[in-house]
């Protein structure tokens, strides 16, 4: 499988990157070992997972999905031959060391604490989950203007415990998650001024139903030599066709946890029908084109997927073989234009 610079790290990392968030909770520990043993054999040298998981963030299974890593890290032997990346919660969850947020102290027994479910020395790169500010991240298309009146930001001092974390070998590297062009900007600027590693990555939302990293964090990405993981690039499994016709399949995602039912509103269905189509005309599956589409765009080095299932991942993985036409990749856009980030 084809690798991509990402950032301009040293790291050479998988078209694809297998996302764990399920694991845990949709599967298993042996179901887990299978994905990730078939991952790696298939091409797959980068996981990413993150403290909180698995998903849905829960306090009795919190930290679950990096012991299921670790513990197959360690019996693998397979520990040298792949980057892993996990992240650190943003503010919000009261169950984690009693309420996160981005202290020196927090993200310090943060990093421990995912070291020791990893069974690692060293971590290759760590993610801030999401800002300490409000934003319109995880599917809000309006700016929350309001919940941030006299906010004062944290990131010189998220700067200063990062730079303790890389000097300590502890992690190698640093990136952003659910971030927008002022936050990375405001990081690039305090980094460039006081000579601490940027950030190499920034791990966003995007698909053919969510194209909200393009106004503007794109630009950022492009002249600032930042790379995109781009997560949900199926949003939640919709791009599957498997919730046409308010079907609702028998374990999976949106099925068992209607919390995320942005994902089902009438325009998103109208959209994943159009799509569809398309595909079905064009010799792909809706999830080969919506896949394929997204590790097409310049921007992103690496597309993260998720799969319950091993056909699941392995149509998942296949698709980092599939070339766009020119012409498929026009008519995806007039697609788009009629129902544009219809899963915002």
């Amino acid at each position: 499988m084809k690798k991509n610079q990402l950032g301009s790290s040293s790291l050479y990392v998988s078209k694809v990157c297998l996302g764990t968030m399920t694991f845990g909770e949709q599967n298993s520990q042996d179901e887990a070992f299978d994905q990730m043993s078939y991952a790696f054999e298939n091409g797959v040298n980068f996981f990413d997972t993150a403290e909180m998981y698995p998903i849905p963030g829960r306090k009795h299974t919190q930290g679950d999905t990096e012991k299921i890593i670790g513990k197959w890290l360690d019996e693998s032997g397979k520990r040298s031959e792949i980057y892993l990346a996990t992240k650190v919660s943003g503010p919000g969850l009261k169950w984690i060391r009693e309420g996160t947020n981005f202290s020196k102290d927090q993200i310090h027994k943060a990093v421990d604490s995912s070291l020791n479910r990893l069974k690692v020395d060293s971590i290759d790169l760590y993610q801030l989950h999401w800002p300490e500010r409000a934003n319109n991240k995880f599917g809000k298309r309006v700016y929350p203007w309001g919940l941030n009146k006299g906010y004062k930001h944290n990131f010189m001092m998220v700067l200063e415990t990062i730079l303790e974390l890389l000097e300590s070998g502890k992690i190698k590297n640093w990136g952003l998650s659910n971030e927008t062009a002022w936050g990375v900007m405001k990081f690039l600027e305090l980094c460039s001024q006081y000579n601490i590693p940027k950030p190499i990555s920034i791990q966003n939302s995007y698909s053919l139903m969510n194209r909200l990293f393009e106004y503007g964090t794109s630009e950022v990405a492009q002249f600032e030599n930042i790379g995109l993981m781009a997560y949900s690039p199926l949003a939640f499994g919709v791009l599957t066709g498997k919730y046409q016709n308010n079907v609702r399949p028998k374990g999976a995602r949106l099925t068992d946890f209607p919390v995320f039912g942005r994902f089902l509103n009438p325009q998103a269905h109208k959209a994943v029908e159009e799509f569809k189509n398309l595909a079905e005309k064009n010799g792909l599956s809706v999830t080969e084109l919506s896949l394929a589409y997204v590790m097409s765009r310049p921007f992103v080095s690496t597309t993260i997927i998720g799969a319950t299932k091993m056909n699941q991942l392995r149509e998942n993985i296949e698709s980092a073989y599939i070339e766009l036409p020119e012409a498929l990749l026009s008519e995806i856009e007039e697609i788009f234009e009629k129902h544009p980030d219809a899963a915002v």
